[in-house]
């Protein structure tokens, strides 16, 4: 018999079964939390930290992500404090400085309420979100995929570069964020921009702030509300 515990996000009281993420938790019950790393089905590993939450807990909070934290009974969450929505904001920002010429990424910086970036943008492929690594393994069982080096020298890379361990299923690509292009296409070096163009999308969260309407924003990457 599945078995279900209670607990509070953003003063909300909610009811959910034992077992899932806090993540999870709040977006099947329609509370926006935004990410990037998450996939339905896959094992988190919280590296985007764009869910990040206050945990709650004998007056104390800490921040942590809320893709790796199991719900608990009488569990008390704040997914959109200021100081939540602060740090998010930065997290955003810096993930469209690197990677501008994601539509994923300018959607989820939108989201997040980004107005402007202050960091040097680098133009980056990648941003190390582990999507297609995690997916080749736990999915498709091929681990063929997987993360080397440390620091800035870190990459996603074939093993020992062999690419014939392969089978060009193709679904990397598909979950990669980096594959939905922006939709005015690709901006060339110096000319990249925080983008803006569904900002629009906001207007439809106006006074619901940290609730999931189905906006567009995250539909390309397969927001969790759009993959049901």
């Amino acid at each position: 018999m599945q078995q279900y515990v209670s607990l509070t996000i953003d003063g909300a009281a909610l009811r959910v079964p034992k077992g899932i993420s806090v993540l999870d938790a709040a977006v099947e019950l329609g509370i926006c939390i935004p990410h990037l790393c998450h996939m339905p089905l896959i094992k988190d590993i919280g590296v985007c930290r764009l869910c990040i939450v206050e945990l709650v807990s004998n007056g104390k909070s800490k921040i942590t992500t809320s893709c790796t934290l199991g719900v608990e009974e009488g569990m008390v969450i704040r997914a959109h404090s200021e100081k939540v929505m602060k740090l998010r904001r930065n997290v955003a920002e810096l993930l469209v400085a690197q990677a501008p010429n994601s539509r994923a990424i300018q959607d989820i910086a939108v989201r997040c309420g980004v107005k402007e970036v202050r960091y040097p943008f680098r133009n980056d492929d990648c941003v190390l979100c582990g999507r297609c690594v995690r997916y080749c393994s736990q999915m498709a069982n091929a681990n063929s995929l997987g993360f080397v080096g440390r620091g800035r020298d870190r990459r996603v890379q074939h093993p020992l570069g062999i690419r014939d361990l392969c089978r060009n299923c193709g679904f990397c690509t598909a979950h990669c964020p980096m594959a939905i292009t922006p939709c005015n296409g690709i901006m060339k070096p110096g000319e990249e921009r925080l983008c803006g163009n569904c900002e629009a999308q906001l207007a439809i969260t106006a006074g619901i702030e940290d609730a999931c309407v189905w906006c567009e924003l995250g539909k390309g990457f397969q927001c969790s509300r759009h993959m049901r």
